[in-house]
């Protein structure tokens, strides 16, 4: 039951996320021109470019206002990246289980007991 509910959370995150990349798209672009916006604007030193690029950085300022729903589908993006790790990561502990026959136990320490006597010299 819990693997089920698991799966259809991801269902739902998947469609968050794939409902919201143009709005993504469009905050990625709109980040990027405000970071260059603002490296050109501390780099020039005329006045009619600091407001050239001063305009520029307002006009992507507003874009990223605009897409403010793209931070629902980044949260979807990484709850399930997050949720992705977590499931394989049980995956390989469940393969990876150490087998709790006594037999077996006590063949691995009798090995290692006589490993470590054959290294001292005995």
């Amino acid at each position: 039951m819990k693997k089920f509910c698991l799966i259809i959370l991801a269902i739902i995150l998947a469609c968050i996320a794939v409902a919201n990349i143009g709005s993504m798209i469009g905050f990625a672009i709109c980040l990027l021109i405000v970071y260059y916006s603002v490296k050109q604007f501390l780099k020039t030193e005329s006045t009619g470019y600091k407001i050239l690029w001063g305009i520029i950085g307002l006009i992507g300022l507003s874009g990223l206002v605009g897409n403010l729903p793209a931070l629902v589908g980044i949260a979807a993006v990484c709850i399930l990246y997050v949720g992705y790790k977590q499931w394989k990561k049980e995956k390989t502990e469940d393969i990876n289980q150490k087998d709790d026959d006594p037999f077996t136990n006590f063949e691995k320490q009798w090995n290692e007991l006589e490993k470590n006597l054959k290294n001292k010299g005995v």
